[in-house]
């Protein structure tokens, strides 16, 4: 990997934040072929202001090491403060067959999702203020049998949320999805069953909360060309959305459209926006990585827990060689890391009495 300046240059603890107690964060690798172990191996190396343990089969950590010509020492988590050198692991299933870099496997699917439950059960026993995860391939854990769409589905599922919403971040360009990872040819019908308003609900409150934006200013993009262009170029934006946006806006939430993709993301229109809403996954994140790939973030909003990740994806020719780049980790750590104090809860200041 690429020499990057340490973590501790980026991340600095809030105002009020005891120093004693820096965040814990928990991070999924991913898929075990993929960069996701030589990402782990990166943050072990680096100074860290925050408890960092590696929820991993702690033979691929080491095996991986060996293939990268590095020394690593594993321990157990112990919610210990990071070393230099050192990772601390979540205990969780080993794998279930042996890992070649760049070779997928469906025998360690299930291993894929162990570990990633693992990680949640302590974000919601308390043990952690925030999850980050590496890349999984979505192709290999459907093809050992396990329907599998995305971190966001599963993480909305497993947490018993009947809505979850993907907003990825490029510095202060934000853009949400109102539906994720669908065939082009369904998303019509997608939108047509989903809780629009309830996602834009979602989206203003955790973006004021989280972010600290108040009253967030959403554009929400229509789905055809030209917002379809009074009916003539479909009907989704008169029949779906703009109904929508009408009620939200007379219940007080500042929000607007249905706009053209085309013109949604112009400087112009930027400048009076907070967060962008795009109706699906390819109209909103080609500008997005366009314009922040490497170091945009993808967090999931309206789950009782933090959760950001990379935003790539699992990059097996890399796996193993030395050549994958931290920048989007990075970045995701040092959200998770903010988010993660953020969301704690506020402590009562105190009080002295006086007869």
């Amino acid at each position: 990997m690429a020499p990057t300046p340490s973590l501790e240059t980026n991340l600095n603890s809030p105002v009020g934040v005891e120093q004693s107690l820096p965040p814990a964060i928990v991070f999924t690798p991913g898929e075990p072929a993929g960069i996701g172990p030589d990402l782990a191996l990166w943050l072990a190396r680096q100074t860290l202001p925050c408890r960092l343990a590696v929820a991993a089969d702690p033979e691929l950590l080491a095996d991986r090491a060996r293939s990268l010509g590095t020394s690593i020492h594993l321990r157990d988590w112990k919610n210990e403060p990071h070393r230099p050198g050192s990772l601390q692991i979540l205990e969780t299933a080993s794998l279930d067959a042996p890992v070649t870099p760049g070779i997928l496997t469906t025998a360690n699917a299930r291993y894929v999702l162990n570990t990633l439950d693992c990680a949640v059960d302590g974000c919601v026993a308390g043990d952690f203020d925030a999850l980050v995860t590496g890349p999984v391939h979505k192709g290999i854990i459907n093809a050992a049998g396990i329907p599998f769409t995305g971190h966001t589905e599963y993480l909305a599922q497993r947490l018993r949320v009947s809505q979850a919403v993907m907003l990825l971040v490029a510095g202060n360009l934000r853009v949400a999805l109102a539906t994720t990872h669908v065939p082009l040819a369904e998303v019509s019908a997608r939108l047509a069953a989903l809780d629009l308003e309830s996602v834009i609900r979602i989206l203003a409150t955790d973006v004021e909360h989280k972010f600290g934006i108040a009253e967030p200013r959403i554009a929400v993009c229509g789905v055809n060309p030209h917002a379809g262009e009074g009916g003539h170029l479909g009907c989704e934006e008169s029949r779906i959305i703009a109904p929508v946006v009408a009620r939200l806006r007379a219940q007080g939430y500042s929000v607007h459209g249905p706009v053209p993709a085309d013109t949604a993301f112009t400087p112009t229109a930027l400048r009076d926006t907070d967060v962008v809403l795009a109706m699906y996954h390819d109209q909103g994140l080609p500008v997005l990585k366009h314009q922040g790939f490497g170091r945009a973030v993808n967090v999931t909003l309206g789950l009782p827990i933090v959760r950001t990740s990379v935003d790539h994806g699992t990059a097996l020719a890399l796996a193993g060689t030395g050549a994958a780049r931290p920048d989007s980790l990075r970045a995701a750590l040092t959200l998770a890391v903010e988010l993660g104090i953020a969301s704690r809860p506020a402590v009562p200041s105190s009080t002295t009495s006086h007869p």
